[in-house]
């Protein structure tokens, strides 16, 4: 058993679709999130979307570093971790504008003061004013702030999006096809509408990562910040503080200044979107119609926190790669002759990208990564 499914957490929720298997699965099933006809309009040219997420167990890296270090502006970024993994996961359905937000923040109130739900919900506003200017209009309409502190040890951070979208204009995935490139949007680096360096964390196998790296000292010190019926030998294993380790906080990139500009401009030649959140390089087996082998042999070099993570953990390559995005967060399924231009536009905004590799017809739908020398198939 992996150290990551010993501390209770599954990369490919196997539970959870099992759960939901007898839902209505939408007018397209392999799309990135689930579309509905337009409940809220009753035009049948037009499509509803609804999408929940958040920042998951990133703000317990906030809250030890804001504890250890008084830096309360370290919730800010928590807070454009729970609006980017909705508002990227639109994205791969072609939604990027006219999109209304409503948070959910779960707080233990005897450790989480008002001044950290001002950082968020101010944080909040900041990033879709920064959007704005990208044409990208996104609209907080509130939302529910509980004291839970029976339920949650510290604190929660999620949202939801919602979208009424042109039916025609929707990425459904359906189209991708042996012949297909695939454009890889790196998640690390600087882009022209970040602060300051991202190490491509992203908010997805933080658990893992988080006590991979982290001291023994916080479980010592900071018991309300994980599962105290986990066994010793999996908590808090690292030789690192936290201040040590500011890469986990980097905020998760959005890419939706760039998105936009290539649905804007060349809706018609996207045949896919991926986001490669929960799951990892893996991600993509779930959406891809038919029996197609999907071939990685060119992502990116992983930066630095991914190389970290793996020291500390002696995981894997093939648990890293189910796991985190590998310093590869976006896929772009398109033509070989439409690949320049996105990565031209990705440069435009700073953000490397490149030809991570390609689909090929199969008998079964495959997946294979390739990693130094070795290949990793799924």
């Amino acid at each position: 058993m992996s150290l990551y499914s010993k501390r209770g957490v599954s990369a490919q929720k196997e539970e959870v679709h099992a759960a939901v298997k007898n839902l209505d699965q939408g007018i397209f099933p392999n799309a990135f999130c689930k579309i509905y006809p337009d409940y809220l309009g009753g035009d049948k040219d037009f499509v509803n979307v609804m999408h929940a997420d958040g920042a998951g167990t990133k703000s317990i890296l906030a809250y030890l570093y804001w504890k250890e270090t008084g830096d309360i502006s370290v919730w800010k970024g928590i807070a454009q971790d729970a609006v980017v993994m909705n508002l990227d996961d639109l994205l791969c359905v072609g939604i990027y504008d006219n999109i209304i937000f409503n948070s959910t923040i779960d707080r233990n109130k005897n450790l989480i003061p008002g001044e950290v739900l001002e950082q968020l919900i101010n944080g909040t506003q900041e990033f879709f004013d920064l959007m704005k200017t990208f044409g990208i209009n996104i609209h907080y309409l509130g939302g529910e702030t509980a004291d839970v502190g029976d339920v949650v040890r510290t604190i929660a951070v999620n949202g939801t999006m919602t979208a009424r979208w042109p039916k025609s204009k929707i990425i459904s995935n359906e189209k991708i096809r042996a012949g297909n490139v695939i454009v890889g949007l790196a998640s690390f680096g600087k882009a022209t509408y970040e602060k300051c360096y991202n190490s491509g964390i992203g908010s997805n196998g933080l658990t893992s990562a988080r006590h991979d790296i982290l001291e023994k000292y916080y479980a010592e010190n900071y018991k309300e910040s994980y599962d105290n019926s986990l066994s010793d030998d999996v908590i808090y294993i690292g030789n690192n503080r936290i201040s040590e380790s500011s890469g986990l906080l980097s905020p998760t990139r959005t890419f939706a200044p760039l998105i936009r500009n290539v649905l804007k401009n060349n809706f018609d030649k996207i045949d896919g979107l991926i986001h490669c959140s929960g799951g990892g390089q893996t991600k993509c087996l779930k959406y891809i119609p038919g029996n197609v082998r999907v071939i990685k042999d060119n992502l990116f070099d992983p930066p630095e926190i991914f190389k970290k993570i793996q020291e500390a953990s002696k995981a894997d390559d093939r648990e890293m790669y189910q796991v985190f995005n590998m310093g590869c967060r976006m896929e772009i399924y398109t033509d070989e002759t439409f690949a320049e231009t996105i990565i031209q536009q990705a440069s435009l905004f700073d953000i490397e990208a490149r030809v991570i590799g390609r689909v090929e017809e199969s008998n079964e739908k495959e997946l294979l990564i390739k990693v130094g020398d070795a290949d990793l198939i799924f």
